[in-house]
Protein backbone atom coordinates (compact mmCIF):
# COMPACT_ATOMS: atom_id res chain seq x y z
CA UNK A 1 0.00 0.00 0.00
CA UNK A 2 1.38 3.23 -1.47
CA UNK A 3 1.46 6.18 1.88
CA UNK A 4 1.26 9.79 0.78
CA UNK A 5 1.43 12.83 2.96
CA UNK A 6 -2.21 14.45 3.51
CA UNK A 7 -2.52 17.83 1.77
CA UNK A 8 -2.15 20.63 4.05
CA UNK A 9 -5.80 22.06 3.16
CA UNK A 10 -7.33 18.63 4.48
CA UNK A 11 -5.73 18.40 7.48
CA UNK A 12 -6.58 21.65 8.78
CA UNK A 13 -10.34 20.57 8.32
CA UNK A 14 -9.58 17.57 10.28
CA UNK A 15 -7.81 19.21 12.62
CA UNK A 16 -10.78 21.79 13.02
CA UNK A 17 -13.42 18.97 13.15
CA UNK A 18 -11.47 16.89 15.91
CA UNK A 19 -10.70 20.49 18.60
CA UNK A 20 -13.86 21.98 17.72
CA UNK A 21 -15.75 19.85 20.26
CA UNK A 22 -19.52 21.72 21.73
CA UNK A 23 -18.48 24.06 24.39
CA UNK A 24 -21.13 24.67 26.99
CA UNK A 25 -20.66 28.08 27.16
CA UNK A 26 -21.48 28.24 23.72
CA UNK A 27 -25.07 28.29 23.82
CA UNK A 28 -27.52 31.34 24.54
CA UNK A 29 -28.11 30.32 28.17
CA UNK A 30 -24.44 30.11 28.80
CA UNK A 31 -24.42 33.61 27.49
CA UNK A 32 -26.83 34.78 29.56
CA UNK A 33 -30.11 34.55 27.96
CA UNK A 34 -32.38 31.82 29.60
CA UNK A 35 -35.38 30.56 26.45
CA UNK A 36 -37.12 28.48 29.21
CA UNK A 37 -37.25 31.09 31.65
CA UNK A 38 -39.13 33.61 29.13
CA UNK A 39 -41.52 30.86 28.49
CA UNK A 40 -42.45 30.24 32.38
CA UNK A 41 -42.96 33.66 32.79
CA UNK A 42 -45.67 33.99 29.60
CA UNK A 43 -47.41 30.54 31.42
CA UNK A 44 -47.21 32.74 34.85
CA UNK A 45 -48.71 35.70 33.50
CA UNK A 46 -51.91 34.61 31.27
CA UNK A 47 -54.34 34.88 33.70
CA UNK A 48 -53.57 38.27 34.71
CA UNK A 49 -53.60 39.30 31.30
CA UNK A 50 -56.88 37.71 30.50
CA UNK A 51 -58.26 40.04 33.43
CA UNK A 52 -57.89 43.28 31.05
CA UNK A 53 -59.48 41.69 27.92
CA UNK A 54 -61.87 43.59 26.08
CA UNK A 55 -64.51 42.30 23.84
CA UNK A 56 -62.52 43.88 20.73
CA UNK A 57 -59.74 41.61 21.74
CA UNK A 58 -58.80 39.29 18.80
CA UNK A 59 -56.81 36.23 19.89
CA UNK A 60 -54.00 35.95 23.24
CA UNK A 61 -50.80 35.82 24.16
CA UNK A 62 -48.22 34.24 21.93
CA UNK A 63 -48.54 35.74 18.60
CA UNK A 64 -46.06 37.64 16.65
CA UNK A 65 -48.69 41.14 17.19
CA UNK A 66 -51.49 41.81 19.33
CA UNK A 67 -55.17 41.81 17.25
CA UNK A 68 -57.24 44.50 18.21
CA UNK A 69 -61.05 45.58 16.18
CA UNK A 70 -61.72 49.02 16.16
CA UNK A 71 -65.11 49.49 18.15
CA UNK A 72 -68.45 49.47 16.65
CA UNK A 73 -70.62 52.82 16.82
CA UNK A 74 -67.47 55.44 15.52
CA UNK A 75 -68.32 57.69 13.08
CA UNK A 76 -64.70 59.46 12.36
CA UNK A 77 -62.71 57.72 14.53
CA UNK A 78 -59.01 58.82 15.65
CA UNK A 79 -56.47 56.75 16.93
CA UNK A 80 -54.11 58.21 20.07
CA UNK A 81 -51.06 56.88 21.21
CA UNK A 82 -48.50 57.26 23.76
CA UNK A 83 -45.31 56.21 25.04
CA UNK A 84 -43.30 56.58 28.16
CA UNK A 85 -41.67 54.74 31.24
CA UNK A 86 -40.93 54.87 35.03
CA UNK A 87 -37.94 56.55 34.95
CA UNK A 88 -35.65 56.30 37.88
CA UNK A 89 -38.41 55.37 40.25
CA UNK A 90 -37.27 51.99 39.36
CA UNK A 91 -34.04 52.07 40.81
CA UNK A 92 -35.96 53.06 44.37
CA UNK A 93 -38.33 49.80 43.61
CA UNK A 94 -35.99 47.88 42.90
CA UNK A 95 -33.95 48.80 46.31
CA UNK A 96 -36.94 48.24 48.49
CA UNK A 97 -38.48 45.30 46.68
CA UNK A 98 -41.57 47.31 45.47
CA UNK A 99 -42.18 45.76 42.32
CA UNK A 100 -45.61 44.76 42.62
CA UNK A 101 -46.80 48.77 41.98
CA UNK A 102 -44.28 50.11 39.49
CA UNK A 103 -46.54 48.24 36.49
CA UNK A 104 -48.89 50.57 37.51
CA UNK A 105 -46.93 53.57 37.01
CA UNK A 106 -45.94 52.45 33.54
CA UNK A 107 -49.66 52.45 32.27
CA UNK A 108 -50.47 55.59 34.61
CA UNK A 109 -47.79 57.20 32.64
CA UNK A 110 -48.98 56.45 28.88
CA UNK A 111 -52.98 56.67 29.79
CA UNK A 112 -53.16 59.70 31.63
CA UNK A 113 -51.27 61.22 28.38
CA UNK A 114 -54.26 59.83 26.13
CA UNK A 115 -57.23 61.05 28.00
CA UNK A 116 -55.94 64.10 27.74
CA UNK A 117 -57.09 64.42 23.97
CA UNK A 118 -60.51 62.66 25.16
CA UNK A 119 -58.90 59.32 24.01
CA UNK A 120 -60.86 56.51 25.92
CA UNK A 121 -57.97 53.47 26.12
CA UNK A 122 -58.35 50.43 24.18
CA UNK A 123 -54.95 48.54 24.55
CA UNK A 124 -51.67 48.54 25.89
CA UNK A 125 -48.03 47.17 25.24
CA UNK A 126 -45.09 46.68 27.88
CA UNK A 127 -41.07 46.03 27.18
CA UNK A 128 -39.20 44.40 30.30
CA UNK A 129 -35.55 44.23 29.80
CA UNK A 130 -33.06 42.84 32.32
CA UNK A 131 -30.07 41.13 32.06
CA UNK A 132 -31.20 38.04 33.84
CA UNK A 133 -34.93 36.72 33.90
CA UNK A 134 -36.24 36.79 37.51
CA UNK A 135 -39.46 35.01 36.37
CA UNK A 136 -41.17 35.79 39.86
CA UNK A 137 -40.20 39.59 39.83
CA UNK A 138 -41.00 40.01 36.17
CA UNK A 139 -44.35 38.12 37.39
CA UNK A 140 -45.03 40.74 39.90
CA UNK A 141 -44.36 43.89 37.45
CA UNK A 142 -45.92 42.33 34.79
CA UNK A 143 -49.32 41.97 37.36
CA UNK A 144 -49.06 45.35 38.15
CA UNK A 145 -49.14 46.26 34.40
CA UNK A 146 -52.73 43.88 34.31
CA UNK A 147 -53.80 46.27 37.24
CA UNK A 148 -53.06 49.47 35.76
CA UNK A 149 -54.86 48.06 32.21
CA UNK A 150 -58.01 47.30 34.28
CA UNK A 151 -57.96 50.56 35.93
CA UNK A 152 -57.75 52.35 32.64
CA UNK A 153 -59.90 49.91 30.74
CA UNK A 154 -57.51 48.99 28.77
CA UNK A 155 -56.54 45.48 27.48
CA UNK A 156 -53.03 44.32 27.67
CA UNK A 157 -52.39 42.40 24.24
CA UNK A 158 -48.90 41.73 23.90
CA UNK A 159 -45.44 43.26 24.80
CA UNK A 160 -41.71 41.90 25.22
CA UNK A 161 -39.66 40.55 27.69
CA UNK A 162 -36.23 40.87 26.84
CA UNK A 163 -33.07 39.35 28.41
CA UNK A 164 -29.53 41.79 27.50
CA UNK A 165 -26.65 40.63 29.46
CA UNK A 166 -24.06 43.52 30.34
CA UNK A 167 -26.86 45.99 29.54
CA UNK A 168 -27.74 46.83 33.09
CA UNK A 169 -26.54 45.78 37.14
CA UNK A 170 -27.08 42.43 38.46
CA UNK A 171 -31.18 42.50 39.76
CA UNK A 172 -31.92 45.20 37.91
CA UNK A 173 -34.28 46.26 34.98
CA UNK A 174 -36.01 49.30 32.98
CA UNK A 175 -39.57 49.04 31.84
CA UNK A 176 -41.46 51.03 28.45
CA UNK A 177 -45.26 50.88 27.89
CA UNK A 178 -46.95 51.52 24.63
CA UNK A 179 -50.66 52.75 24.76
CA UNK A 180 -53.21 52.97 22.02
CA UNK A 181 -56.95 55.06 22.51
CA UNK A 182 -59.73 56.09 20.42
CA UNK A 183 -61.67 59.21 19.92
CA UNK A 184 -64.26 60.72 17.91
CA UNK A 185 -62.31 63.75 15.62
CA UNK A 186 -65.00 66.06 16.73
CA UNK A 187 -64.75 65.20 19.71
CA UNK A 188 -61.09 65.78 20.01
CA UNK A 189 -59.89 67.76 23.49
CA UNK A 190 -57.69 70.58 21.92
CA UNK A 191 -57.76 73.33 24.45
CA UNK A 192 -58.56 75.72 21.56
CA UNK A 193 -61.82 77.29 23.45
CA UNK A 194 -60.12 78.36 26.53
CA UNK A 195 -60.81 82.03 27.49
CA UNK A 196 -59.65 84.37 29.76
CA UNK A 197 -62.25 84.09 32.76
CA UNK A 198 -62.22 79.90 32.70
CA UNK A 199 -61.29 78.22 36.21
CA UNK A 200 -58.98 75.29 36.46
CA UNK A 201 -59.51 72.46 38.74
CA UNK A 202 -56.71 70.26 40.07
CA UNK A 203 -56.85 66.60 40.58
CA UNK A 204 -55.06 65.38 43.57
CA UNK A 205 -51.90 62.91 42.82
CA UNK A 206 -51.26 60.41 44.82
CA UNK A 207 -47.67 61.38 45.24
CA UNK A 208 -44.70 62.41 43.22
CA UNK A 209 -46.21 60.21 40.80
CA UNK A 210 -43.31 59.22 38.35
CA UNK A 211 -41.52 62.34 37.60
CA UNK A 212 -38.88 64.09 39.72
CA UNK A 213 -36.88 60.92 41.02
CA UNK A 214 -33.30 61.79 40.12
CA UNK A 215 -33.55 64.75 41.90
CA UNK A 216 -35.93 62.89 45.08
CA UNK A 217 -32.56 59.90 44.87
CA UNK A 218 -29.94 62.74 44.91
CA UNK A 219 -31.54 64.01 48.47
CA UNK A 220 -31.94 60.37 49.63
CA UNK A 221 -28.16 60.03 49.40
CA UNK A 222 -27.51 62.94 51.49
CA UNK A 223 -29.60 61.96 54.26
CA UNK A 224 -30.41 58.42 53.24
CA UNK A 225 -31.84 57.33 57.22
CA UNK A 226 -34.81 59.59 55.76
CA UNK A 227 -36.38 56.65 53.75
CA UNK A 228 -37.56 55.19 57.40
CA UNK A 229 -38.90 58.45 58.13
CA UNK A 230 -42.64 57.57 60.17
CA UNK A 231 -44.56 60.63 58.64
CA UNK A 232 -48.20 59.20 60.08
CA UNK A 233 -48.74 56.07 59.41
CA UNK A 234 -45.95 55.32 56.74
CA UNK A 235 -42.43 55.50 56.11
CA UNK A 236 -41.22 58.01 53.38
CA UNK A 237 -40.22 56.17 51.09
CA UNK A 238 -43.50 54.28 50.71
CA UNK A 239 -45.13 57.85 49.93
CA UNK A 240 -42.55 58.10 47.75
CA UNK A 241 -42.93 54.93 45.95
CA UNK A 242 -47.05 55.25 46.05
CA UNK A 243 -48.10 54.41 42.19
CA UNK A 244 -49.24 57.48 40.14
CA UNK A 245 -53.24 58.19 39.96
CA UNK A 246 -54.76 56.81 36.91
CA UNK A 247 -57.33 58.94 35.74
CA UNK A 248 -58.93 57.71 32.96
CA UNK A 249 -62.47 56.76 33.58
CA UNK A 250 -63.04 60.08 35.91
CA UNK A 251 -62.14 61.75 33.40
CA UNK A 252 -64.05 60.23 30.59
CA UNK A 253 -67.21 60.47 32.63
CA UNK A 254 -66.83 63.61 33.62
CA UNK A 255 -66.44 65.62 30.13
CA UNK A 256 -69.14 63.36 28.53
CA UNK A 257 -71.49 64.61 31.07
CA UNK A 258 -70.01 68.59 31.40
CA UNK A 259 -67.33 69.10 28.68
CA UNK A 260 -64.09 69.81 29.40
CA UNK A 261 -61.98 72.95 27.65
CA UNK A 262 -58.73 71.32 28.26
CA UNK A 263 -56.55 69.16 30.54
CA UNK A 264 -52.62 68.85 31.24
CA UNK A 265 -51.20 66.04 32.75
CA UNK A 266 -48.48 67.17 34.98
CA UNK A 267 -45.66 64.87 34.36
CA UNK A 268 -41.65 66.19 33.96
CA UNK A 269 -41.71 69.59 33.73
CA UNK A 270 -44.33 70.30 36.79
CA UNK A 271 -46.74 72.81 36.59
CA UNK A 272 -45.20 75.89 35.23
CA UNK A 273 -44.11 73.54 32.30
CA UNK A 274 -47.24 71.13 31.55
CA UNK A 275 -50.06 73.66 31.73
CA UNK A 276 -48.72 76.17 29.01
CA UNK A 277 -48.92 73.33 26.75
CA UNK A 278 -52.81 73.39 26.39
CA UNK A 279 -53.48 77.10 26.57
CA UNK A 280 -53.88 79.03 23.40
CA UNK A 281 -51.60 82.06 22.58
CA UNK A 282 -51.81 84.81 24.87
CA UNK A 283 -53.25 83.39 27.73
CA UNK A 284 -51.71 82.22 30.87
CA UNK A 285 -52.86 80.83 34.56
CA UNK A 286 -53.18 82.11 38.14
CA UNK A 287 -52.90 79.03 40.31
CA UNK A 288 -53.38 79.82 44.55
CA UNK A 289 -51.30 77.01 45.87
CA UNK A 290 -53.00 77.35 49.28
CA UNK A 291 -56.35 75.94 47.07
CA UNK A 292 -55.10 72.49 47.46
CA UNK A 293 -53.26 69.45 49.81
CA UNK A 294 -50.50 67.67 48.58
CA UNK A 295 -48.48 64.46 50.20
CA UNK A 296 -46.21 65.08 53.16
CA UNK A 297 -43.21 64.21 50.45
CA UNK A 298 -43.55 67.05 48.79
CA UNK A 299 -43.04 68.99 52.47
CA UNK A 300 -39.78 66.65 52.81
CA UNK A 301 -38.17 67.86 49.54
CA UNK A 302 -38.93 71.45 50.41
CA UNK A 303 -37.75 71.01 53.77
CA UNK A 304 -34.53 69.29 53.01
CA UNK A 305 -33.36 72.42 50.25
CA UNK A 306 -34.97 72.45 47.55
CA UNK A 307 -36.58 75.55 46.49
CA UNK A 308 -40.00 76.46 45.64
CA UNK A 309 -39.39 77.46 41.84
CA UNK A 310 -37.55 74.29 41.34
CA UNK A 311 -40.51 72.08 43.10
CA UNK A 312 -42.69 73.77 40.79
CA UNK A 313 -40.82 72.67 37.79
CA UNK A 314 -39.86 69.12 38.96
CA UNK A 315 -42.80 67.58 40.31
CA UNK A 316 -46.43 68.14 40.17
CA UNK A 317 -46.76 69.34 43.96
CA UNK A 318 -50.07 67.36 44.48
CA UNK A 319 -51.52 67.90 41.74
CA UNK A 320 -51.86 65.12 39.28
CA UNK A 321 -53.69 66.63 36.42
CA UNK A 322 -55.24 69.93 35.45
CA UNK A 323 -58.89 70.52 33.86
CA UNK A 324 -59.65 73.57 31.86
CA UNK A 325 -63.58 74.58 32.59
CA UNK A 326 -66.01 77.19 32.01
CA UNK A 327 -66.81 78.98 34.98
CA UNK A 328 -70.36 78.53 34.78
CA UNK A 329 -69.19 74.25 35.25
CA UNK A 330 -67.07 74.63 38.27
CA UNK A 331 -69.39 73.19 40.92
CA UNK A 332 -71.45 69.96 38.59
CA UNK A 333 -67.52 69.48 37.27
CA UNK A 334 -66.24 69.22 41.18
CA UNK A 335 -69.01 67.10 42.09
CA UNK A 336 -68.51 64.49 39.07
CA UNK A 337 -65.17 63.98 39.91
CA UNK A 338 -65.97 63.38 43.67
CA UNK A 339 -68.83 61.32 42.90
CA UNK A 340 -66.55 59.56 41.25
CA UNK A 341 -63.36 58.76 43.78
CA UNK A 342 -61.08 61.57 42.81
CA UNK A 343 -60.24 64.65 45.34
CA UNK A 344 -60.52 67.85 42.87
CA UNK A 345 -59.78 71.21 43.93
CA UNK A 346 -60.62 74.61 42.50
CA UNK A 347 -57.03 75.89 42.34
CA UNK A 348 -56.86 79.27 39.91
CA UNK A 349 -57.89 80.97 36.87
CA UNK A 350 -57.20 81.61 33.19
CA UNK A 351 -55.88 85.14 32.43
CA UNK A 352 -53.98 87.22 29.89
CA UNK A 353 -50.71 85.93 29.96
CA UNK A 354 -48.09 87.89 31.28
CA UNK A 355 -44.11 87.02 31.13
CA UNK A 356 -44.87 83.78 33.15
CA UNK A 357 -47.62 82.04 32.08
CA UNK A 358 -47.99 80.51 35.30
CA UNK A 359 -48.07 82.34 38.07
CA UNK A 360 -47.99 80.31 41.76
CA UNK A 361 -49.19 82.91 44.29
Amino acid sequence: MLSRPVPERVESHIIAFVTNQPDKELTYKGSGVDIDAGEALVENIKSAVKTTARPEVIGGLGGFGGLFRIPAGYRSPVLVSGADGVGTKLKLAIDYDAHDTVGIDLVAMCANDIVVSGAEPLFFLDYYVTPKLDVEIAARVVGGVARGCKLAGASLIGGETAEHPGMHSAGEYDLAGFCVGIVEEDAIITGKTIVQGDKLIGLASSGPHSNGFSLIRKVLARQPEDAELRIGDKRLIDLLLEPTRIYVAAILDTHKAHGLKGLAHITGGGLTENIPRVLPPGLGVVLEQSSWTRSPAFDWLEESGVAPTEMHRSFNCGIGMVVIVDASNVDDVLDSFGQRGEEAFLIGSVVEASEQRVQIV
